[in-house]
């Protein structure tokens, strides 16, 4: 399990017990940056994996992923979508998801209001 995964996993059952709107905005903080370090992590390793493969086989390996390619991406676009679709898959994206949920219904969000 990455440090990123970790962290994610963490504030977000900290956050389950949290009603103080500063503490969620602050977890939440914490977790855009390790979500952003987890997407990094992720695509430098799918961009290994992909190094060695033809064009046709990393727009293949996104068709099984469901990734959303389309010809004529280039190959680092397509290099991203397969990341982000295995990304949006994995525990450290499910427990932001369940991270920004928990901070959404006590109104607590990244954006400016």
């Amino acid at each position: 399990m990455s440090t990123s995964t970790a962290q994610l996993l963490d504030l977000t059952a900290r956050a389950a017990g949290t009603t103080d709107p500063g503490a969620l905005l602050e977890m939440l903080q914490a977790g855009h940056t390790h979500w952003c370090a987890g997407v990094a992590e992720l695509r430098a390793h799918i961009a290994e994996r992909c190094a060695a493969m033809s064009d046709q086989e990393v727009a293949e390996a996104c068709v099984h992923a469901g990734a959303p390619w389309e010809p004529g991406a280039t190959r680092e676009e397509t290099v991203a979508y397969l990341a982000f679709a295995e990304w949006d898959r994995s525990p450290a994206a499910i427990a932001y998801t369940e991270l920004a949920t928990r901070a959404a219904e006590l109104g607590v969000c990244l954006a400016p209001g």
